[in-house]
């Protein structure tokens, strides 16, 4: 596997657990969205499950509030690492399971553009990985549309800033075309892929192929690319209001993907977690109502 072969050459310094216990690796960025060209950077995202005690803290002994708090582990990640071998650079993101699950349920763009990537970009895939994948659509919901909007308008901000270094990638494109088609390219693309989720309620990354390479190559001006964003705008929160999709992430259904993975990874988790079955989780819900009410 990549990480451990990296690892070898002395090239990653990951924590010591996190290569072979990696469980799903992938080529993200301009290669996801069918649009890289030679100068394209190589982003690899992924998601690991850390040893049990760091998931599950208590097992170590840990009492929530006493003492210092437990080792936690959210991210690795390492940029500009130059593969030898095969002559690529690469920037690492490897994320925790849990905190992974997380961002997909908030709809963060790049973590739920990870999990749609076409098969071609997948690097790495264990069994509980393909859980996650069979199951992606569950992820997605209506929170989208501020979060994809945001990351576009972020985007559009960064697009006319005229400050680059000089002799950068940004310089370069400023200098030819008047803005940075780059993050122009992003503004059209989170658009688009909101417009597909609430559409469709699924994404294709390399659907608008074609549209984003003609943005990177300077064919629209900054006007157009501002007209876009403007228009969709209004046309994706027309398609917030009478989409489909589910208004917020199912969290239980979420949680029991992310209890299957684990249980997959750890085996059993009778010693870890303690479920409350459906009768009693009724009944207390009737109770703690009950009591609201001063019955």
């Amino acid at each position: 596997m990549l990480l451990d072969r990296l690892k070898k050459d002395g090239v990653i310094t990951p924590p010591s657990f996190l290569p072979s216990n990696t469980h799903y690796l992938v080529r993200m960025g301009s290669e996801a969205y069918g649009c890289a060209t030679d100068s394209s950077d190589v982003d690899v995202y992924g998601w690991c499950i850390p040893p049990r005690e760091i998931v599950f803290p208590h097992l170590a002994g840990h009492i929530l509030g006493f003492g210092k708090p437990p080792e936690k582990f959210e991210c690795w990640q390492q940029h500009h690492v130059k593969d030898v071998k095969y002559q690529v650079e690469y920037d690492f993101s490897v994320y925790g399971v849990v905190h992974y699950f997380n961002l997909v349920m908030n709809n963060n763009p790049n973590m739920v553009d990870s999990l749609f990537v076409p098969d071609r970009c997948i690097l790495h895939e264990t069994q509980a990985a393909q859980i996650v994948r069979e199951n992606r659509t569950a992820f997605l919901h209506k929170g989208c549309w501020h979060t994809f909007k945001g990351y576009s308008y972020n985007q559009l901000k960064k697009m006319s800033s005229k400050e680059p270094k000089e002799g950068s990638n940004r310089y370069e494109l400023i200098k030819k075309h008047g803005y940075d088609t780059k993050f122009a390219s992003h503004v059209i693309r989170l658009m688009l892929e909101c417009q597909q989720i609430l559409e469709e309620q699924t994404l294709d990354l390399e659907r608008n192929s074609q549209l984003l390479l003609a943005v990177k190559r300077g064919e629209w001006t900054e006007q157009q690319v501002r007209e876009f964003f403007s228009t969709k705008e209004k046309y994706t929160e027309e398609l917030y209001q009478k989409s489909s999709l589910q208004y917020k992430p199912d969290q239980d259904r979420i949680k029991s993907i992310l209890m299957h993975v684990l249980e997959s990874h750890y085996g059993s988790l009778d010693n870890a977690v303690k479920e409350v079955d459906a009768e009693k989780k009724c009944l207390r819900e009737v109770k703690s109502g009950m009591e609201r009410y001063g019955f």
